[in-house]
């Protein structure tokens, strides 16, 4: 593969990383106090410089696909590194809905008085630099400055060499958003080069950095999680499941599966994982299978789930922990709810998993005690994303449970501090 760069030949990745640190950690300071309509300001201008330049981002993607396709590369990879219009509309769409969101910064979020007469605050603030790592999808880029920039914090960008033209174009127009509005260009830059080296400096560089939020697949991820310095936003696999309940509804139970598992296969909510109530196999499980088959989606099934289909391959033990981002799914028949909660939390990555029943007792049950960042009751598993929780976008999905789970947005961007008002009050002795 081929490395680019804009790294002079004088300078070392060390010296070029520090120097983003550097410049980071002062727009950092200044970005938390920059007010509202500055940030706005720069978000909106963004989104005009997208759409005004979508042909030079769209030729910039379409060399990276070449690439991409001369690899070798699987159709669901490449989906995820695909741009259009609509899909560079999305973008631009998605940073005026960032900046239409309430801005979290000096948000007070409890306030109380003492006995002795001191008045307490906890505030929201910015959480400083943030470091962001990701793997083929440019659209992150967007997304992850947007997010970063509303919510008061300077962000260090390191998209995948596989896209690295792609995010190059549209971290320009998120520069010309800056530039706009008077805000230090800093606040939101790109490692320029793709040399893995980079990414192990970045996380190392925990005088600069205050978080690293890493997203792709699991060698990302675990090499981040074994290297790093910093405090880590963990997003690992979207071993994604649905129940298909006995009191399910047949007709739009075989919608949601279809389009939790066909919508887009490469997303990390698309579903991984059907476990069918036994007493449904033959009706409302042979009907959602023969949907999926008949669309060529490969299914992978147990005994009993074989049987209903001649085009249904053997499922293997590995295939219950296995997060395919493909048109293959995996089907097991369950003797009941309490077998399927079981499996999930045995097999699950406590990403997203759904209940599909008309019994409000089971979807209560299932809500309170699937151990996941989302959980969902008769709706497509598509939906785990933060722009359809009216996040405007999301970082990722964070499977941790410190600090931030589910879509990593705006408010999950940011701490707090405590201030402490007094009128010359001294502790006693």
């Amino acid at each position: 593969m081929t490395v680019h760069s804009n790294i002079a030949d004088t300078q070392s990745i060390d010296d070029v990383m520090e120097e983003l640190g550097r410049g980071a950690k002062k727009a950092a300071h200044i970005l938390s106090l920059a007010p509202r309509e500055a940030k706005d300001k720069a978000l909106k201008e963004a989104a005009n410089s997208l759409r005004e330049n979508a042909a030079a981002i769209l030729e910039a993607n379409e060399k990276d696909m070449a690439d991409a396709v001369e690899r070798g590369t699987a159709s669901s990879f490449l989906d995820r590194l695909k741009l259009n219009t609509d899909r560079i509309e999305s973008m631009a769409k998605g940073l005026e809905d960032i900046a239409s969101l309430n801005d979290p910064v000096g948000d007070v979020i409890a306030e109380w008085d003492r006995p002795n007469g001191l008045a307490i605050s906890r505030v929201r603030v910015p959480l400083g630099v943030i470091g962001i790592i990701y793997e083929s999808r440019p659209n992150v880029t967007a997304d992850a400055g947007a997010l970063c920039l509303k919510s008061g914090n300077a962000c260090i960008l390191r998209g995948g060499s596989e896209s690295y033209r792609s995010s190059q174009a549209i971290w320009t127009c998120l520069q010309e958003g800056l530039k706009a509005a008077d805000l230090p260009e800093d606040a939101i830059q790109m490692i320029p080069t793709t040399d893995r080296a980079a990414v192990g400096k970045l996380l190392t560089m925990a005088g600069y950095v205050d978080v690293i939020v890493p997203r792709g697949g699991r060698n990302l991820i675990e090499r981040v999680q074994n290297e790093s310095r910093i405090p880590v936003f963990s997003h690992l696999d979207g071993l994604v499941h649905i129940y298909l309940d006995k009191d399910a509804d047949a007709d739009k139970a075989a919608e949601i599966i279809f389009n939790s598992k066909l919508r887009r296969t490469g997303i990390c909510g698309s579903l991984e994982t059907l476990l069918i109530h036994k007493d449904v196999i033959e009706t409302m499980g042979r009907a959602a299978i023969a949907k999926l088959l008949d669309a060529n989606c490969e299914i992978r099934g147990d005994d009993t789930i074989r049987m209903l289909d001649s085009r249904i391959k053997p499922a293997t033990d590995d295939d219950w922990s296995t997060e395919y981002l493909d048109a293959i799914l995996s089907v097991k028949v369950v003797a009941d709810q309490v077998e399927a909660m079981d499996h999930i939390a045995t097999y699950g990555s406590h990403h997203t998993d759904c209940i599909l029943t008309e019994n409000a007792e089971a979807a209560a049950r299932f809500l309170n005690e699937v151990d996941s960042a989302i959980v969902l009751h008769n709706a497509s598993t598509q939906f785990a994303d933060g722009g359809e929780f009216g996040m405007g976008a999301e970082i990722g999905i964070s499977t941790g449970k410190m600090h931030a789970r589910g879509p990593v947005g705006v408010e999950q961007l940011t701490s707090f501090k405590y201030q402490v008002r007094g009128n010359g009050q001294t502790r006693p002795s």
